[in-house]
Order: C-alpha cells, then sequence, then structure tokens
C-alpha cells in the first residue's frame, strides 16, 4: 500500500514539473514573440551598402569621365565625344611662300596648303589678327588655335579666353574679323564654334586635340617661331579679310610653289623639329633628347 502511494506522489511530480516546463516554454515564447525586430539595425545596414555602392559607382563615372578624354590606340579622336565638331580630312605638306594666299574651303580653316612659316603657338595671345597661311602651318604641328570675333568676344568673355592660353604650350589665340560666331577651335582636321568663352567643351577640345599624336601630321613639330626674321610674334603678318584672288593656290596645292623653292628663298627655318619638354598634351610622344 505504502508502495502505491509512493508511486502515485512520483507521478503526480512529475507531472506537476511538466506542466511548469510548458509553462516556462510558453513564457519565453510570448517574451520572444513580442520582442520587435531590430529595424534601426537592418536600416544601418542598408544605408552603409547603399553609401558602398554609390562611392564605387560615382569612382567608377569619374574614372570612366577622366579615361574619356585620354588619346590611346583604343580612343585615337577624344573629340568624338564632344556635340558640334565639325571634321575634314587634309593632305599635309603642301606649302605656299608668303607672297601667296590660299583659296580655303572653310573660315576660319582648320587644314589644307598652308604657309612654309608657322605662327608661334607657344601659349600666344596675339592682340592683332594673324596671317591665316601661317596659323594653319602651327595647325600641322599640333597646336589649337583659338579665334574670336573681336566684335562679339570682350572684357570679360575675352579674358576668360586668354587665361586658357596664355603661356601654354601649342595653344594660341587670336581676333578673326568676320568670324559668323562669337568663337571658333581649330586643330588639324577639327573645328569646333561656340558662342560662350565659359563653354566646357572648350577645355574638352584642348584636351582632345592638343598634339593628339593620331590626328595630326606633325605632333612633334616645333611651335617657337624659328626665325624671327620670318615670323615676328610682336608684329606677325596681318590676317587679310579680303577674298583671294583667282591666283590664290587652291586646297589641292595645285598654284603652290614647291618646298624646295621656298627653303632656298629663306621661307623655311632649317632646324629640325622637336617639342618642347613638359608639354601637358593629349597623347603626345614625348620628345627626343
Amino acid at each position: 500500500m505504502a508502495s502505491g502511494t509512493k508511486s502515485k506522489g512520483a507521478s503526480g511530480a512529475r507531472g506537476k514539473g511538466g506542466a511548469k516546463g510548458k509553462s516556462a516554454r510558453a513564457a519565453r515564447g510570448a517574451v520572444a514573440a513580442s520582442k520587435p525586430k531590430p529595424w534601426g539595425t537592418i536600416l544601418a545596414v542598408i544605408f552603409v551598402l547603399a553609401l558602398a555602392g554609390g562611392v564605387f559607382t560615382y569612382a567608377y563615372l569619374q574614372i570612366n569621365e577622366k579615361n574619356k578624354w585620354v588619346v590611346s590606340d583604343d580612343n585615337q579622336d577624344p573629340s568624338e565625344n564632344i556635340e558640334g565638331v565639325e571634321r575634314i580630312k587634309y593632305d599635309s605638306g603642301l606649302h605656299v611662300d608668303k607672297t601667296q594666299r590660299v583659296a580655303y574651303d572653310q573660315s576660319p580653316p582648320f587644314g589644307g596648303p598652308h604657309d612654309g612659316v608657322w605662327a608661334d603657338c607657344t601659349g600666344i595671345v596675339y592682340q592683332t589678327a594673324v596671317r591665316t597661311e601661317n596659323m594653319v602651318h602651327s595647325l600641322e604641328h599640333g597646336a589649337v588655335w583659338i579665334a574670336y570675333n573681336p566684335d562679339q568676344v570682350k572684357d570679360a568673355e575675352l579674358d576668360k579666353l586668354k587665361a586658357r592660353v596664355e603661356g601654354q604650350p601649342y595653344l594660341m589665340l587670336s581676333p578673326y574679323p568676320g568670324l559668323d560666331r562669337p568663337i571658333s577651335l581649330q586643330s588639324w582636321g577639327h573645328r569646333l564654334k561656340l558662342d560662350r568663352a565659359d563653354d566646357t567643351r572648350i577645355d574638352d577640345f584642348i584636351k582632345s586635340l592638343r598634339q593628339n599624336r593620331y590626328q595630326n601630321p606633325e605632333p612633334r613639330g616645333r611651335c617657337d617661331a624659328a626665325d624671327p626674321t620670318q615670323f615676328d610674334v610682336s608684329n606677325p603678318p596681318p590676317f587679310v579679310q579680303d577674298p583671294p584672288g583667282p591666283d590664290a593656290v587652291k586646297m589641292d596645292g595645285t598654284g603652290a610653289k614647291n618646298e624646295s623653292q621656298a627653303e632656298q628663298n629663306g621661307e623655311v627655318p632649317t632646324a629640325p623639329p622637336s617639342a618642347p619638354s613638359g608639354v601637358p598634351s593629349s597623347g603626345a610622344a614625348p620628345p627626343s633628347s
């Protein structure tokens, strides 16, 4: 009898213990169910991931934008990324003498026959309009020529152009009377006409085409005035606005005196072409020593 009583008591104890365990587990489940999710932490993680993605995207876009203007085998003409650039292929090495004019097909011209003497393009700001045939020769050497209409570009606008050019290798600035737009940029075979001096395409054009070894026939050519008796920076050959006469040299070079005759007349400097060192150029090969 005592044995039966003991068994019943133990069973009752186990029953009470099991009930208590179930109650405890239920209580813990209720607490867990009522505990809020860590939304703050989740949002913070999402924010960090989004920020990191934004940083990487910005860095990628910046690198891509910079490389867009870098001349390379795969990007031989970065100016293709610039809206409004005109392109024409011209034969190079067609020289005329200082008494001849060329019947250019464009105004301002950006290629074709030119004087045997180049205009100084070592960051020169010309105060007066310069003979076109000299300016075109400098384009052949890899220079960028910024021309402006002196009736339309003055004061602050002109100062912006001067600041870009003055003292910069392979750049030159000059007035161009009768220009049909306020500003025109020329590189060999390329031209861009603009209305404002703060147009960002000016810098893009310069980065793309100055001393571009793929687009300029003689990207290592000299840019300083080799012979001041032939081209005086302080008193350059004057621009002629009147149309050329019937004896003008044609765009294919017909009517031009040959180069050897020009050399005999002392019209072509004989110093070997070499680019100054330290040129911040677009794809230009370093000058030979």
